[in-house]
């Protein structure tokens, strides 16, 4: 039976604590790295069969005085246990999960007018898989030198990142910009497990050692702002402060605040001063 989320976050935290954690002992040779099961089924009151159900998929419903005990036992807090809650609570009922049917891929009027406006200021709009749904001319202007906008299909910023010959050379940061879009995916597949095409996105970079490196179920990041480092073909080195909105439930704008960016070609028009000041 397939491993659900809430089993691979299990799995991967037991392998991410060390004894010495939990106050045990360190020394001594173990077969593969972190806790033991039996030690995690001991600190949270179940047997060594029953997790071990969980963890391959076999039982998927733990009850929430499980839930909480394992939680303690995983020594999860803060945003790290709300995530491991979630995923137990949806465990074998990704399906049926709201919202969990793949979305629709076109933008609003009304986003879409927002788009036009924001112009010069690039921006556009991802979907759950961050497919690139639409932008504005300033935004296209930046990136189709950098080859985000090579192909006729829709352009994705997680395929462009890990796929693209381009990428690592024009992405001074790629290692940050990879980890960024590889936690945005996993706090997509956590909203909506049960979408197929953003599961097949997933499945999909999963081929590629540097996306599968960094795809830690137990690691959830909120980040919704950032900067990229970009080596410009045209513009030269330029670091990009960039800020995420919620669109709607599906979609989300995100505005690439080049006015800051210190760029100065004339080929570049940017929001005045007096604009980011008000």
């Amino acid at each position: 039976m397939a491993r659900n989320g809430f089993a691979e976050f299990l799995i991967a935290r037991r392998a991410e604590l060390r004894p010495s954690d939990i106050g045990m002992p360190g020394g001594g040779r173990r077969r593969t790295p972190g806790l033991r099961r039996e030690e995690v089924a001991v600190r949270a009151g179940v047997s060594a069969d029953y997790l071990a159900r969980l963890e391959q998929g076999r039982d998927t419903n733990p009850s929430g005085a499980v839930i909480e005990a394992l939680a303690d036992a995983l020594l999860l807090h803060g945003e790290g246990r709300h995530h491991f809650s979630l995923l137990a609570l949806a465990s074998g009922n990704e399906s049926r999960c709201p919202g969990s049917e793949s979305a629709e891929e076109r933008i609003a009027e009304t986003i879409e007018t927002i788009l036009h406006a924001l112009h010069p200021t690039p921006a556009f709009v991802v979907g759950r898989r961050l497919n690139v749904l639409g932008w504005n001319q300033a935004w296209a202007d930046l990136v189709a030198p950098l080859g985000l906008l090579d192909h006729d299909e829709q352009p994705n910023l997680a395929e462009y990142t890990f796929t693209h010959p381009a990428a690592r050379r024009v992405l001074r940061n790629w290692d940050e910009a990879a980890d960024i879009f590889s936690a945005a995916l996993r706090r997509a597949k956590l909203r909506w497990p049960g979408d197929n095409s953003l599961l097949e996105t997933i499945e999909t970079l999963h081929h590629h050692p540097d996306f599968a490196q960094r795809w830690k179920p137990q690691q959830v990041g909120a980040a919704v702002s950032g900067v990229l480092r970009l080596d410009h073909p045209i513009h030269g080195p330029i670091d990009v402060p960039f800020e995420t909105l919620e669109a709607d439930r599906d979609q989300s704008l995100i505005v690439w605040l080049a006015d800051r960016a210190g760029i100065h070609s004339p080929g570049l028009r940017l929001v005045p001063n007096r604009a980011v000041n008000e």
